[in-house]
């Protein structure tokens, strides 16, 4: 393993861990009540996703105040604020699809987002501030490093009817992500990083695969009955 790559080892270790996450969506996306449960994906996912450009600007001010004494952050400090203008406007987007499907905007914005997606998100925090802002990577290589394709996306819409509005956010990120995966990646090889780094990326990574399942399992478990 120490032979590979910093992203050849991270994303063999999230192989490791990816099985939990596959299972639980694969119960979701195949779930004959999917049409009713679609909605909730939605706000979980907007609510993932309306974090996204506040937390990588919070990650890119960490790392510039450390830049002076920290190489790796000094490293990272553009690519967050460069990713931060890449995902500028996607909440929106999605909240458009909401909408286009029958949400109430107002309430999407106004509904609480249960403790475990706010625990997705939160854990980053407390890493940027209080551990260091590398963290971020491992949260970003779980949400962006294995993408649906716009195949797979086409067969649930059509084998459940779902809206094709309500996909058109997933849509543009099955073309968009591949290319920040590989951007991701890059970056991560060319970072100086020691084993605590590297141990905080896969931490980072491990924690973002186990929320996400529960989140997953909240929503099915919510529509048993």
């Amino acid at each position: 393993m120490s032979r590979l790559s910093h992203s050849k080892q991270l994303r063999a270790k999230i192989r490791l861990a990816e099985p939990c996450l596959s299972a639980v969506a694969d119960d979701f996306w195949r779930h004959p009540r999917l049409a009713k449960m679609f909605p909730d994906f939605l706000f979980m996912l907007h609510s993932i996703i309306r974090s996204s450009v506040p937390m990588m600007m919070v990650a890119a001010e960490s790392a510039r105040s450390r830049a002076d004494s920290d190489p790796v952050a000094a490293q990272i400090a553009g690519y967050f604020s460069q990713h931060a203008r890449e995902e500028a406007q996607h909440d929106e987007w999605l909240l458009d699809d909401m909408v286009a499907i029958g949400m109430d905007r107002s309430e999407v914005l106004t509904r609480m987002p249960s403790p475990t997606v706010a625990s997705v998100v939160g854990a980053q925090y407390y890493w940027m501030f209080h551990v260091h802002p590398v963290s971020l990577l491992g949260y970003l290589a779980v949400l962006e490093g294995n993408p649906p394709s716009t195949k797979e996306l086409r067969k649930i819409r059509s084998q459940h009817g779902l809206p094709e509005e309500g996909f058109r956010t997933m849509m543009k990120h099955a073309q968009l992500d591949p290319h920040h995966r590989d951007e991701l990646y890059a970056q991560i090889d060319e970072l100086s990083l020691n084993d605590s780094h590297a141990s905080l990326l896969t931490l980072s990574a491990f924690h973002t695969i186990d929320q996400l399942s529960q989140a997953f399992q909240e929503i099915l478990d919510s529509h048993r009955n």
